[in-house]
C-alpha cells in the first residue's frame, strides 16, 4: 500500500491546517459540517432529540452522536487537546536592538527550546477587532511565509555549547526577529491589521503564536515515519473526529452517546474556560441528555456506566537513549496504541479501563502496548486525571508512539494512524 492510499495522507492535511488550536477547531468544524453534523450553542433555546452535533468554544470544541431516545443510556468519551508547546507573542509585541526589528516572544507550554533556533516561523492565531459601530468580533489569521526566525549564537562566541551544552533564558533568547530597522517600521498591529484587512486602530488585542513553516510529510526510505509539527496531540483530535465522522450515519444503532471533548491549555495545567477542568463538557452532557428527555436521574444513570478515553501522545522508545526509559516496558512505533499507566495518577489508567480498551483493541485486531515511566524520573501528565476528577467517570489514557515530543517536529509511524482510527472507533462498538 503506498502513502496515498493511507489515512496518513489526511492526518497530514489536518495537522497543516492547523497551526494553532483555534485553527484545529475551525478545521474540526469543517470536517464535521461537510459530513452532516449541526453546530449548536450552550444557549440555545432547543436542542435535537438526537443524531450529530457539535459546539465550539475558542480552543475547546464537543460533538456528539447520540440516539433520539433512551436517555438513560451510558456515554462513552475521547477527550484530546488542541494546543501544543511553542512561541507566543506578547501584547507589547515590538522590539528593537543592533538594527534589527523583533518580535517579544515568550514560550508556551514546555517546548524543546533548541529545536525552535533557526526555524523559518510563520504566525498564526485569533485577533480581537472593534468595527466602525463598536463591535467586537473575533478574526483568525495566518501567514505561512517565512516571517520570522530565532538565530542561534554561532558558536565561535559559544565554544562550549557542544560539551556543555545549550542554555537559553526565555526572557532573553528566544524573541524572533523579522526585519531590518526600527521596531516600528511597521508595529506588529500594524501588520496584524493588514493580514486580516482592518485598519490598525480597530487592533484591539490577539492571541498570536510562531508555527514551524514546513509542511507536515513522511520520512524514511519507504515512509513509514511521519516528521510533521504539533503530532502532540493533533494526531489524537484528528484520530477522535474522523472516528466519530464514521459513526454518523447510524445514530440510533449505538449502545451509548459517542462523544468527542477537544479542550485547549493542556500543555499548561487544563484550568481555564475552555480546558478539560472547565465545566464545558458536564454542562453540554447535561445539555445532550435534556434534549434527549432524560432527567436528572437519567443522567446519574448514564454517567455511572460511562467510560472516558483519554487520547494523548506516547513517548516511544529512543533508540540513541535506551537508558531514559523503563526497561521492562519498551514502546515500538508502528506497533499500535499505547495504554499508559502511572500508579501516583499522572496518567489514570486502572485495571478496569485497561480492560475496557484491550478488548476493543482485540475485536478489531488492533494490538496494544503499555507504557511506564522510569520511578525515577518526573512524569508528565494528560487530560485523564483532571476529567476524572471533575466527571467522576472511569478513565483509560491512550496514546499512539512517538519520538522527539515537543519538539517543533515530531515523529511517529505512519502504520499507527490506522491502528489509531481502528481502536478508537471499536471504544464506541
Amino acid at each position: 500500500m503506498t502513502t496515498s492510499e493511507l489515512p496518513a495522507d489526511r492526518l497530514l492535511a489536518f495537522v497543516d491546517a492547523a497551526p494553532s488550536p483555534f485553527h484545529a477547531v475551525d478545521e474540526s468544524a469543517r470536517l464535521l459540517d461537510d459530513a452532516g453534523f449541526v453546530e449548536l450553542d450552550l444557549a440555545d433555546d432547543d436542542w435535537p432529540e438526537g443524531g450529530a452535533a457539535f459546539i465550539r468554544r475558542g480552543g475547546a470544541l464537543i460533538a456528539w452522536v447520540a440516539p433520539g431516545d433512551r436517555p438513560e443510556i451510558p456515554y462513552r468519551f475521547i477527550g484530546a487537546h488542541t494546543d501544543s508547546p511553542n512561541l507566543r507573542i506578547k501584547p507589547h509585541a515590538d522590539l528593537d536592538g543592533s538594527g534589527f526589528r523583533r518580535l517579544a516572544a515568550e514560550p508556551y507550554g514546555s517546548p524543546l527550546l533548541n529545536s525552535w533556533l533557526d526555524r523559518d516561523l510563520g504566525l498564526s492565531g485569533r485577533v480581537a477587532v472593534r468595527d466602525d459601530e463598536g463591535d467586537v468580533s473575533i478574526e483568525l489569521f495566518r501567514d505561512d511565509r517565512p516571517l520570522l526566525r530565532v538565530p542561534q549564537l554561532a558558536i565561535h562566541l559559544d565554544r562550549g555549547v557542544n560539551e556543555n551544552g545549550l542554555a537559553l533564558d526565555r526572557q532573553r533568547h528566544l524573541h524572533p526577529v523579522w526585519g531590518l530597522g526600527p521596531a516600528s517600521d511597521p508595529t506588529f498591529a500594524e501588520w496584524l491589521a493588514d493580514t486580516i484587512g482592518v485598519r490598525a486602530e480597530q487592533v484591539m488585542s490577539w492571541d498570536a503564536m510562531c508555527h514551524d513553516t514546513l509542511p507536515a510529510g513522511f520520512l524514511g526510505v519507504d515512509e513509514e515515519l511521519i516528521s510533521a509539527p504539533r503530532i502532540d496531540n493533533l494526531c489524537s483530535c484528528f484520530g477522535a473526529i474522523s472516528a466519530l465522522i464514521r459513526l454518523a450515519t447510524e445514530p440510533d444503532a449505538l449502545s451509548a452517546v459517542a462523544v468527542v471533548a477537544l479542550f485547549d491549555h493542556e500543555e499548561v495545567g487544563s484550568e481555564s474556560a475552555t480546558g478539560a477542568s472547565s465545566p464545558l463538557l458536564q454542562m453540554a452532557v447535561e445539555r445532550i441528555g435534556d434534549s434527549r428527555g432524560g432527567t436528572p436521574r437519567d443522567l446519574i444513570r448514564a454517567i455511572a456506566g460511562s467510560a472516558f478515553l483519554s487520547a494523548d501522545m506516547a513517548h516511544g522508545t529512543h533508540p540513541n537513549y535506551p537508558d531514559r526509559h523503563e526497561p521492562n516496558h519498551p514502546i515500538v512505533l508502528g506497533e499500535g496504541p499505547v495504554i499508559k499507566v502511572n500508579v501516583n495518577q499522572r496518567y489514570a489508567t486502572d485495571a478496569h479501563t485497561a480492560a475496557l480498551f484491550v478488548d476493543a483493541c482485540s475485536a478489531v485486531g488492533v494490538p496494544t502496548q503499555t507504557y511506564v515511566h522510569r520511578a525515577d524520573l518526573a512524569c508528565g501528565s494528560t487530560i485523564g486525571p483532571v476529567v476524572a476528577a471533575r466527571m467522576g467517570i472511569p478513565v483509560v489514557d491512550v496514546g499512539m508512539a512517538q519520538l522527539s515530543m515537543h519538539s517543533i517536529r515530531e515523529l511517529m509511524a505512519t502504520a499507527d494512524v490506522e491502528n489509531m482510527l481502528e481502536a478508537f472507533g471499536a471504544w464506541w462498538q
